[in-house]
């Protein structure tokens, strides 16, 4: 007797048998967006900017950017363990260590600042063009902008920048390589750290390892684009975990004192780390007691402890304090992501109607309302979290999101100082979307091959369009993963490592 169709059919696989394949196949079609850009990227680097194959090279580089950023999107419906995750990040990565710097070109900025410094000269006192001569090869890879403007980066990070411009003797492939290494090695503190962080919130560690560290901004800008705010985010968050953990059941004076040094040290780097000290502050002067006087007394030391770990690393390195004052180098470009900005672009566009140049003024008012809107908001988020409405990380996320989007400047990176801790944090489920949803728009709002595309409109609008369409390539291997159309697979056994 011939076995009954139901026999003869294989078993069905779990629901946690079909997410782990759909979790693989989106990957791997990640990985190969990847592959396609760095492709791209050589392939630009190698052609006329103006010409017909650079504008194939941003389409493809474009391509292969969406589609790993709906790669990211889709698994994060269903996101796979942390380890998984982990090597998810790994792999998506590994072509990014051997590409062009991408989206920007600020690491060109550090290795002047760093052969500046190596030649003992001040980085915070001398722009590249200034201190090298305008001639110079290393200048001409330097943003037009940037050319006349000192180092705006603290002590640290200025002898990281001096290290390894010894190191690499000026040649320009090696600096970059150096500072990409930097970067991840900070990545890979922001990868210890953001699991712990979410323990600490109460939240899902591999949610917040999905939104908050394999997102598409953490690979193009900390990685491929070779931002410092890889480094700065690693001691950050590395040193607000020890000290809040330092916090959980009783003051453990010697880890507290740690994280504030590590985070401290994270500010050398790019001073908004600083915020985070704020925050550790107001969890000591909760577990003290929550009074007026606990927070100035917590205050008072953890800003001691600061000006102290300042002052041992601006003389140890011998660059000094010059840093403090080029704090605003970054502003002098009216940055049109800015919400701050917009209100004196729009009252400079009406006031140019009636012959009125008023633009810079009305900035300089929108920047100020700002300030003091971000000043009242900061105080409000630590009066929340000293009266215990919302946890430490809840509250660094805040404080670092009021920073970024009511400051004078705003780049799709920056929104990682908020983006990571947030993700540690358990939002509802439309809070949750929303954030990812702003991390994918970011992710492809800039193109991914660096340069000046200023009168070169038309060639980036048919990057983008022709990009768009090749990336519809990829549809067709996504809707094998059964996410594409809204279809979850379902979970039949337990969900282990949240």
């Amino acid at each position: 007797m011939s076995p009954s169709l139901a026999e003869r059919r294989p078993p069905a696989p779990s629901g946690v048998d079909a997410s782990t394949s759909a979790a693989d196949r989106l990957r791997w079609t990640g990985f190969g967006g990847v592959l396609l850009l760095v492709a791209a990227a050589w392939a630009g680097a190698v052609t006329a900017p103006s010409s017909a194959p650079a504008t194939a090279a941003l389409a493809a580089g474009i391509a292969g950017a969406a589609v790993l950023v709906l790669s990211w999107a889709l698994l994060g419906r269903t996101p796979p363990s942390p380890q998984r995750l982990r090597w998810t990040l790994a792999l998506w990565c590994a072509p990014l260590l051997v590409a062009p710097p991408l989206f920007s070109r600020d690491v060109f900025s550090y290795l002047a600042q760093g052969e500046i410094a190596a030649r003992g000269l001040d980085p915070h006192a001398l722009g590249p063009a200034t201190a090298l001569g305008a001639a110079s090869e290393i200048v001409g890879r330097v943003g037009p902008q940037w050319r006349d403007t000192p180092s705006p980066y603290g002590s640290l990070f200025g002898a990281v920048q001096r290290l390894i411009a010894q190191v690499s003797a000026g040649d320009p492939l090696v600096g970059v390589l150096l500072h990409r290494l930097v970067a991840v090695l900070g990545l890979v503190l922001v990868v210890w750290a953001v699991p712990r962080l979410a323990v600490l919130a109460g939240g899902a560690p591999r949610t917040a390892l999905w939104l908050g560290v394999l997102n598409p901004l953490v690979l193009w800008h900390l990685v491929a684009g070779v931002h410092n705010d890889s480094l700065m985010l690693g001691l950050m968050l590395t040193g607000a975990v020890v000290a809040l953990e330092a916090l959980r059941e009783r003051i453990e004076w010697g880890p507290l004192a740690l994280g504030v040094v590590l985070v401290a040290l994270g500010a050398e780097v790019k001073l908004p780390a600083l915020l985070a000290l704020a925050v550790v502050g107001t969890a000591l002067a909760r577990r003290r007691g929550g009074t007026v006087g606990d927070l100035v007394l917590a205050g008072a030391g953890t800003l001691l402890a600061f000006v102290a770990v300042c002052g041992a690393v601006s003389l140890l390195t011998g660059l000094g304090f010059g840093w403090v004052r080029t704090l605003g180098t970054s502003g002098q470009v009216d940055s049109w992501l800015a919400p701050t900005n917009w209100f004196g672009f729009l009252t400079g566009g009406v006031g140019a109607v009636f012959g009125a140049q008023i633009t810079p003024v009305m900035i300089g008012v929108g920047r100020t309302l700002g300030c003091v809107l971000a000043v009242g908001g900061i105080a409000l988020v630590l009066r929340a979290q000293l009266r215990g409405r919302i946890g430490g990380v809840a509250s660094l996320g805040a404080v670092l999101g009021l920073f970024v989007v009511l400051g004078p400047v705003v780049q799709p990176w920056y929104l990682l100082w908020a983006v990571v801790p947030l993700a540690a944090c358990p939002l509802p489920g439309r809070a949750r979307t929303g954030l990812a949803a702003l991390v994918a728009v970011f992710a492809l709002l800039v193109p991914p091959l660096a340069g000046d595309f200023s009168g070169r409109a038309g060639q980036l609008v048919t990057g983008y369009a022709i990009g768009a369409l090749l990336a519809g390539a990829a549809l067709p291997l996504l809707r094998g993963t059964g996410l594409l159309l809204g279809h979850r697979p379902r979970f039949t056994g337990p969900v282990v490592g949240r």
